[in-house]
């Protein structure tokens, strides 16, 4: 063999041990930094001193936000965009600035916000809680982490990198307690896109001398089958059930990641492409509990409350009901709906329940 030749192969294949070693040390990474938070007590911030009432129309209003970044014309690289971060900066904080002021004007008296950042990479390392409690800190709160995912290095160009996310519940009236209760996943790979996924538990004192628990929520969306979705549903309505048997009024609400319309086309129509990650809860799941399912829809008018982001916001896009509420037997849901912001804020519409505890 000649010397060039033989040269240039050794050279090939240093740079191919090179490639396999970083590859290599890299999934050795991410499988050793797996690991899940647990059940746990989560702190509750701000003292009210006010207790919930019954026989009172209150509001609730879910959003989740999309980490800052779902502007319209915003596609997530996992839905089949192309963006792995929020479009810059300063794009982030207007847009942050304008979901907190959202919310505050939307004068609710209970409010669960999702996908709420802090030190991520996809977010600039923004603590997007700080922008939330700048207009809402009047009320009493807890966040509870949900996303703790090691660095994912893809997109390679432009990596999505560490993300740290959670939900963060606020309430009018004093929440004395709240808990952190761990969601099943899915034990295949899909673990390290699936992330860490939980619902917090608040109680809120009645002037009955019960209690109004509160469990905020987002359900799993990166899954292979969506069964992993039905046993976090399971958990929970079990958990409500116990609640609502100790005599306590429950209210869950958040982001399914289920048609909660059970076909959401009949409404909104079909979409340019065919998309089957969002598949209806089934009835045996419902059935087996007391609680009831509260889809906050307008026949007459209806509007989604979440686009899939394979790109810019635009007609024919995939559209669908995923937001929601559950609630016990003794609250009573006089009415729900879609806040329609046509997507300005997040890939989801804000939804919004007025209620009595009976």
């Amino acid at each position: 063999m000649k010397k060039p030749v033989k040269i240039t192969l050794i050279v090939i294949a240093i740079i191919l041990a090179l490639v396999i070693l970083t590859v290599g040390g890299y999934f050795i990474y991410v499988f050793s930094a797996f690991h899940r938070l647990g059940d746990a007590e989560i702190d509750v911030s701000g003292k009210l001193e006010k207790s919930a009432s019954v026989n009172k129309e209150y509001k609730i209003v879910s959003f989740n936000i999309g980490f800052g970044a779902y502007e319209p014309d915003y596609g997530f690289f996992m839905d089949g965009g192309t963006e792995s971060r929020a479009w810059s900066k300063e794009r982030l904080d207007k847009n942050m600035k304008a979901i907190a002021s959202f919310l505050k004007g939307q004068n609710a008296d209970f409010l669960f916000v999702q996908e709420v950042d802090f030190d991520s990479t996809r977010s600039y390392g923004f603590d997007e809680r700080e922008y939330l409690l700048n207009e809402l800190g009047d009320k009493t709160y807890t966040f509870a982490q949900n996303f703790d995912s090691p660095y994912l290095f893809y997109p390679i160009f432009c990596p999505h990198g560490i993300a740290r996310s959670g939900i963060m519940t606020f309430s009018s009236s004093e929440i004395t307690y709240a808990q952190r209760v761990e969601l099943p996943i899915e034990d295949s790979l899909m673990k390290l896109v699936d992330l860490d996924r939980c619902y917090s538990k608040n109680y809120v004192k009645v002037d009955n001398g019960k209690n109004l628990v509160l469990y905020d929520f987002h359900l799993s969306a990166y899954t292979s089958d969506g069964k992993v979705v039905n046993e976090q549903l399971d958990l929970l309505l079990s958990d409500m059930e116990k609640e609502y048997k100790l005599g306590n009024y429950c209210i869950a609400g958040g982001d399914f990641n289920k048609d909660i319309l059970g076909d959401s086309s009949v409404y909104f129509g079909k979409a340019d492409q065919e998309y089957t990650w969002a598949q209806p809860i089934p009835e045996d799941v419902l059935k087996k509990y007391s609680a009831v399912l509260v889809a906050p829809l307008d026949a007459s008018n209806p509007v989604p409350t979440c686009r899939n982001a394979d790109g810019p916001y635009h007609k024919g896009q995939f559209v669908l009901t995923i937001d929601g509420f559950l609630v016990s037997p003794n609250v009573e849901s006089k009415s729900a709906a879609v806040l329609d912001t046509q997507f300005a804020y997040s890939d989801h519409n804000p939804v919004e329940m007025i209620f009595e505890l009976k």
